[in-house]
């Protein structure tokens, strides 16, 4: 298939493009920064030559998007706002004016749609859409306001011949450098992963080779359409997700953390506690009912096979810098 991804050269923009081109597709990717080949200039805003890659293309996977792993000033909400509904719109206009349009359009989102609870999970039927929970600062009702936009966004594009489904995605766990996985293992091979304001917050998350699975299978499926969590079966609270994840690390101490201390983490992180204090407890129905079966369904499992993972990638990285005989660097494979 040739499949175009808008916005593909973050990090899960990197975890597809790996994984689609090493099963045989031809990757499109879209950036406002092309460097590579295969990468095609746009802006996320207006149509322009990019428009063409899509004509004739099988898939549209757009992950555009400012970066939430920021301080959620009233600038930078805007900003996420703005550059999720607009690069939305923009691929919409280009699926509508295509003579042959995609036969599907993968849309990302976020859990981050649902409400901060702790009573029951989150599914696409029963689910309850967050912005009114009492005791939560009022931003975070934006911050479910900019999901509600995004997902409008692709519901209103008139695309009759291209079949639509929002990602409703948790955070998707890697052993790529700098993603959310090596953030927090950092800190939990500090001795600083233990349970923040408590602990009791619902994590969601899914194992990046289950999330690019998650896709091929959603691709597969013609009758999915709308919204679907992309989220491991198994939310844990944070303190047990921590606790998980120091122990496939090996590291037995993990410190607690106020609220406030939090606000000063986030701050010197240039993030912001709404993602370590927001309880998303997201399960993954449709998918589930559809009949996809997840290969790492449980945290504790995952971790364990990450953290091999990101040791093997650091091992291969020393390999790769170290001395020959001659005393040059070993050349990069």
């Amino acid at each position: 298939m040739k499949i175009v991804i808008p916005g593909g050269t973050g990090q899960v923009g990197a975890i597809l493009n790996r994984a689609l081109t090493a099963a045989g597709h031809e990757v499109v990717v879209l950036t406002r920064r092309p460097r590579r080949e295969r990468e095609i200039a746009w802006d996320g805003r207006s149509l322009g030559p990019w428009a063409a890659e899509l004509d004739g293309s099988d898939v549209v996977i757009n992950l555009a998007g400012r970066s939430v792993s920021c301080r959620y000033t009233r600038a930078n909400l805007k900003a996420m706002m703005d550059s999720r509904v607009r690069s939305t719109e923009v691929v919409g206009e280009a699926v509508a004016s295509a003579a042959r349009p995609p036969r599907i359009w993968l849309q990302m989102s976020t859990a981050t749609v649902y409400a901060h609870r702790f009573d029951a999970p989150n599914d696409e039927i029963t689910g309850v859409v967050g912005g009114e929970e009492p005791g939560v600062p009022d931003y975070w009702a934006y911050s479910v306001e900019i999901a509600r936009n995004w997902e409008r966004a692709q519901e209103r594009a008139d695309t009759p011949h291209t079949r639509k489904v929002a990602l409703r995605s948790a955070m998707v766990m890697s052993p790529d450098r700098d993603g959310v996985f090596d953030v927090l293992s950092r800190l939990a091979r500090l001795g600083l992963g233990g349970p923040v304001a408590g602990g009791a917050q619902y994590v969601s998350w899914i194992h990046d080779r289950d999330f690019v699975r998650a896709v091929e299978f959603l691709i597969d499926r013609e009758e999915l359409t709308g919204p679907v969590n992309l989220a491991a079966p198994a939310p844990v609270p944070q303190r047990a997700f921590m606790r998980a994840l120091r122990s496939a690390w090996g590291v037995q101490v993990g410190l607690p953390a106020t609220k406030w201390m939090a606000e000063i983490g986030a701050l010197a992180l240039r993030s912001d506690t709404e993602l370590l204090l927001k309880s998303r407890r997201v399960v993954p129905r449709r998918l589930l009912d559809a009949g996809f079966v997840f290969d790492h369904a449980a945290w504790p499992e995952a971790a364990a096979d990450l953290v091999r993972r990101a040791r093997g990638r650091s091992g291969a990285h020393d390999r790769r810098l170290a001395p020959t005989g001659s005393g040059s660097l070993r050349r990069r494979a």
